[in-house]
């Protein structure tokens, strides 16, 4: 999972990391947490990045946690989960940053084992609301046994299975459970088990090119491809 952490307190920002790197399961890699010390710091790396899950302090320099999730929300219309983590523990408060759209609200000091317990329940509902947890999105199935999609006929054409590299899957797999949405180049090198120092821009384009061809991604089956400069990639359509 790739957690984007706000937090300008160093102590604190310690040992958030400590609690969130550990995997929440045997089957999960190790989360990836990156640490951002001002709202506006964070604001700049949403334009280019996504992430699993945002935790948020409420009171940071520059743009307040608070902001930065109405910024969010409103203006990027991005559902990310949020998690806010503040000092602020009047009833009001509380109240303020769940209805301006914070998934849950966790209380300064934070407990370990408790903050760990909320991170992983507030991914895995977000996650089943953007059927994260399937692999079927319309015509469009994933076998991750034999690493290959079918893809169901339309108008009297036959089913067409392809086989793909593990790679290439885990790339279609993040794209597809992305849909319409911009997947940076970090959060693809992620879902593949890789890092930009072991797998560099380069490589990733080819990968890429070749999936969209493997798989038709060019607008044919109703889903299209795309390259967003700067940024990452965009899967667009309707499956």
């Amino acid at each position: 999972m790739r957690i984007a952490v706000l937090e300008d307190d160093e102590a604190q920002t310690t040992q958030l990391q400590r609690a969130l790197s550990s995997p929440f399961s045997r089957e999960e890699d190790e989360n990836a947490c990156t640490c951002y010390d001002s709202g506006e710091t964070l604001r700049r790396a949403l334009r280019t990045e996504t992430f699993d899950l945002l935790l948020l302090d409420w009171m940071v320099p520059d743009l307040e946690g608070l902001d930065l999730l109405k910024w969010l929300r409103m203006e990027r219309l991005d559902t990310t989960p949020v998690i806010m983590l503040s000092v602020r523990g009047a009833e009001r408060d509380v109240a303020m940053a769940l209805n301006a759209g914070a998934d849950d609200y966790v209380l300064k000091p934070f407990r370990p084992l408790e903050l760990r317990a909320r991170v992983a329940r507030v991914y895995q509902r977000a996650a089943r609301s953007r059927t994260e947890l399937q692999s079927t999105f319309g015509r469009w199935a994933f076998d991750a046994v034999s690493k290959t999609v079918r893809i169901a006929g339309q108008g009297g054409e036959p089913d067409q299975t392809v086989l793909l590299t593990e790679r290439e899957f885990r790339f279609a797999l993040a794209l597809f459970r992305n849909l319409n949405r911009t997947v940076s180049r970090g959060h693809l090198l992620t879902a593949a088990g890789g890092s930009s120092q072991e797998f560099p821009t380069r490589p990733l384009d080819i990968h890429i090119y070749r999936l969209r061809n493997k798989l038709a991604l060019d607008g044919s089956r109703s889903v299209k491809l795309q390259t967003v400069y700067g940024q990452g990639y965009r899967l667009s359509g309707e499956p």
